[in-house]
């Protein structure tokens, strides 16, 4: 009866403190909280934080509930910046360390000391690769060590790791391997046309973790000639083939951090091109209204691309004058600008763009869309600004001219050409002025 009742007693433990997962992060001042999170194909799932002692180090108990999987550890803001994945087999502690400087290292873990040795190995494998094809060489007996040790790297990690999830990270990463010379030109071609081939874009673990997202962007933005826009197009062309007709969720995922890769590089060209060919048709089926409404927006209000077409109504010496922004004509560049008559940022900021105005004249239209929620205000204001062109926005942020442009903030100025191409997006009054300035 002792026994049962110490084997009762004791069963708790055993559900719900089976393993954890230590670290410790330096320097410790830097580190508050690692935060524990389940990854999934779709999401995160918050599970539990560790708070860092004195010397950074935390400890989080992973009971049965914290089932095999990809796991992802928070440290910092912002979150999709500070963070690292590992694999949790549901077998084994987990003990790492992690330096602002030196990285991440697994001190305990089977399954995660696999993977590093692995992806350490292989860097130092092409490393020797590209300094062979750097010093122009053709040496083939050089050439058939160099890949004859890829080739048993590979095998040796893919034997090693049999029955490990590991393993399903180190066969998508299989790389091409020449049995014969080549030179660079045909490595690299090889290279590039094999470089998705082993990778199973619908396994739910490559899909929970950073691989598919790494490995997609190594071949969009490494495989391409610097600033080529058709090798990008190219290039994504071949990942929605690789990936196939289903997986629409991480079709999705992909192309959307490709395309916001291209939007922080400025890259309107292929930024659109993802849009216009493959992202505006999913987020349809995926009813994501989000995504889809911020696609619409850049490709709107983008630098480069021409500006919306909307209608304008307003008088020019008591004539009422029917026509549009891309009818209007006679200037060299045009300002549109988003405003507010209950705005204080506006009623400071506008006055100072027509004193400017006033002493730097310029072969300018201001076209001054105000976003009210009624007119009376617009229409006591709109006197003090003669020489602009009003137009009036009802519905304030609502208004779909406004949400067409991505309007969340006023003043908002574009700068456009006399084609009405957007050239400048103005942050705020200095810098607007700066780019008048700059104006032919």
């Amino acid at each position: 009866m002792k026994k049962v009742l110490f084997l009762i007693a004791f069963l708790p433990t055993l559900l719900f403190s089976q393993h954890s997962i230590k670290g410790t992060f330096s320097p410790p001042e830097d580190f508050t909280y690692a935060f524990l999170y389940k990854a999934t194909p779709t999401n995160l799932n918050y599970l539990n934080r560790g708070k860092m002692d004195e010397n950074g180090q935390f400890e989080i108990e992973l009971d049965s509930t914290v089932t095999a999987g990809m796991y992802k550890i928070v440290y910092g803001i912002p979150e999709d910046e500070n963070n690292f994945d590992f694999i949790y087999d549901g077998k084994e502690d987990i003990v790492l360390t992690f330096s602002l400087n030196e990285g991440l290292e697994f001190k305990e873990s089977v399954e995660n000391k696999l993977w590093a040795s692995y992806t350490k190995s292989m860097e130092l494998v092409n490393m020797t690769i590209s300094n062979f094809y750097q010093q122009n060489s053709s040496d083939k007996k050089a050439f058939t060590e160099i890949f004859k040790t890829l080739r048993d790297t590979q095998a040796a990690f893919e034997d090693a790791s049999k029955g490990t999830m590991a393993s399903t990270f180190i066969n998508a990463n299989r790389p091409y391997m020449p049995t014969e010379y080549e030179d660079i030109t045909t490595y690299s071609n090889h290279l590039k046309t094999t470089f998705l081939e082993n990778v199973d874009f619908g396994n739910p673990l490559l899909q929970s973790s950073d691989f598919l997202n790494d490995r997609v962007m190594a071949y969009v933005f490494g495989m391409s000639a610097t600033n080529n826009n058709e090798d990008y197009k190219n290039h994504i062309d071949t990942v929605v083939k690789s990936i196939g007709p289903d997986n629409t969720t991480i079709k999705t995922a992909l192309l959307e951090h490709i395309w916001r890769k291209m939007v922080a590089i400025e890259n309107v060209d292929v930024a659109n091109y993802i849009s216009n060919t493959y992202l505006f048709k999913l987020a349809r089926e995926t009813d994501n209204k989000e995504l889809y409404k911020e696609l619409m927006t850049y490709k709107n209000s983008a630098i480069g691309t021409t500006a919306m077409d909307f209608p304008i109504t307003y008088e020019d010496n008591g004539k009422p004058i029917n026509t549009s922004l891309h009818k209007l004509e006679g200037a060299d560049n045009y300002l549109l600008i988003f405003w507010s008559s209950t705005c204080g940022h506006c009623l400071n900021e506008l006055p100072k763009l027509k004193a400017y105005l006033d002493e730097h004249p310029k072969n300018l239209k201001v076209v001054a869309f105000g976003l009210e929620d009624g007119k009376e205000n617009w229409e006591s204001t709109i006197p003090k600004f003669p020489n602009f062109i009003h137009v009036l926005g009802l519905e304030h942020w609502d208004n779909p001219v406004a949400v067409a442009y991505g309007v969340n903030s006023t003043p908002s100025y574009f700068i456009l050409d006399k084609d009405k191409k957007i050239i400048v997006k103005p942050n705020d009054f200095e810098t607007l002025k700066t780019a008048l300035e700059n104006l032919k």
